[in-house]
């Protein structure tokens, strides 16, 4: 059912923004040139629009915006140009072509059935994500699932009421919480070969994203204990320390350690700009590339537990997998002169290796730490046993979604047609097969994603 659900949507998606096109085609034809108004703001909207559906965070709220800003201004043109009725249906087969899209790339992976824990143990944080354990009752929850809850608090350290609760007999770890504390239970429980559970009562819930745990869905999350499916997923590490995410290392690694960051996110990023962009402002870090050669001079680095896809920011993504068994890493370093922004750089690896002259600031899952050199990363392939409910999607939201708008028309012509597994794993559309041909015998994958364009 879900199939046919997802070809039809494809189908649709794809006839309608046909459709779209074409009728503007017409009218822009007939009403030159004020006509190519409305057919620039469809295009507009179009671009936009599926900019927002494969993309999360600041980006997707941006391309979201400017779908909006696009749509009226192809509204406030039809108004102008009058036939307000004909050409208002422009608009609305647009919008319909990106919903159905949306619609066509849900993915849902039926994964393997596992059996349930005797003794599952839930560790919540109540203070996190602004209280959501409390608001959901997760305590009652979870005992009305044979789950013990485990509330984290003051002067409680979570590593040690885990070993407690191993210690008593406990043969399944669910956290619910933030990703700094999920990495913790994710840590012990891959050592110990038992199954995990992600509970997204954090603030973002990045790692619940890319696992494909609904994130809107904090109760239903426990069922991954009562009758949910398993999958293996990789765990990643800096000196010693697993990290579920990513570890960022320069611009946002240094404002996570300012008192204000928590309270003023933005607005710390934006007062530190200027003196980490401007001349000599990078990081003192040394390195080697994808190619060997030498890296320095970075205003930012990220670390990430398989590839992110990313653009013009860090982080601002989702990752397709989480079971390639590699190292995502991204170097931004200031344009060359005459040129504004920074220039990316992108390669997948299995380890990688920081030298620097003293300690470095860095974010490890989103929360502050120091880190001295060498500062060593590794990937840990298939170390995590998850389990995700039945429910939930069990995959990435960009598990299936090409990375470029060229990518998501023939993919949605491919699901329209009947194929399965029309989706991307790894660092985006065409960059995966690039990097496996450039796999080196030493066992090191290495390669470079093209560069993104500099903002003007």
């Amino acid at each position: 059912m879900a199939r046919i659900a997802r070809r039809a949507a494809a189908t649709s998606s794809l006839g309608l923004g046909a459709a779209a096109v074409a009728l503007a085609a017409v009218l822009a034809v007939e009403r030159f040139p004020r006509g190519l108004a409305v057919l620039a703001g469809l295009l507009v909207a179009l671009a936009a629009g599926w900019t927002a559906l494969r993309t999360e965070g600041l980006r997707r709220a941006l391309a979201a915006g400017l779908t909006v800003a696009a749509i009226a201004g192809a509204v406030l043109a039809l108004v102008l140009l009058g036939s307000v009725f004909v050409d208002l249906l422009v608009v609305a087969l647009a919008a319909g072509a990106v919903l159905c899209a949306r619609a066509a790339f849900c993915l849902r992976v039926e994964l393997p059935a596992a059996p349930r824990p005797r003794r599952p143990v839930l560790f919540f944080n109540p203070r996190s994500g602004g209280g959501k354990a409390t608001r959901w009752h997760l305590e009652e929850e979870a005992r009305a699932r044979g789950i013990e809850p485990v509330e984290l608090g003051p002067g409680r350290d979570l590593r040690e009421l885990v070993e407690e609760a191993l210690a008593s007999g406990a043969d399944g770890l669910a956290m619910a919480g933030g990703d700094g504390s999920q990495a913790i239970v994710a840590e012990i429980a891959a050592a110990r070969g038992l199954p995990y559970a992600c509970v997204p009562a954090g603030t973002r819930n990045h790692f619940a994203l890319d696992l494909g745990v609904d994130r809107d869905d904090v109760v239903g999350a426990l069922d991954a204990f009562v009758a949910g499916g398993e999958r293996r997923v990789d765990l990643a590490t800096v000196n010693g320390r697993v990290f579920v995410n990513n570890v960022s290392i320069g611009l946002y690694a240094n404002a996570v350690q300012r008192p204000a960051y928590r309270d003023a996110k933005l607005r710390t990023l934006v007062a530190m700009a200027p003196e980490q962009l401007g001349a000599g402002g990078g990081t003192a870090l040394r390195w080697h590339g994808p190619g060997g050669e030498d890296g320095h001079d970075a205003v930012a680095l990220l670390v990430s537990n398989n590839a992110y896809r990313l653009g013009m920011g860090l982080g601002l993504g989702t990752r397709p997998r989480l079971d390639s068994g590699v190292l995502g890493v991204t170097s931004a370093t200031v344009a060359a002169e005459g040129r504004h922004g920074v220039d990316l750089s992108r390669w997948c690896c299995r380890d990688f290796e920081i030298e620097a002259d003293g300690p470095v600031a860095a974010g490890i899952d989103g929360e502050a730490a120091m880190l001295r050199p060498p500062i060593h990363f590794a990937a840990l392939p298939g170390a995590l046993r998850v389990r995700i409910a039945r429910g939930h999607p069990g995959a990435s939201p960009s598990a299936e979604v090409p990375a470029t708008l060229r990518g998501t028309a023939v993919a949605l012509g491919r699901l329209a047609l009947g194929a399965d597994g029309v989706g991307t794993a790894g660092p985006g559309a065409g960059e995966t097969e690039r990097i496996r041909r450039a796999e080196h015998p030493d066992g090191h994958l290495r390669g470079r994603a093209a560069r993104g364009p500099h903002p003007r």
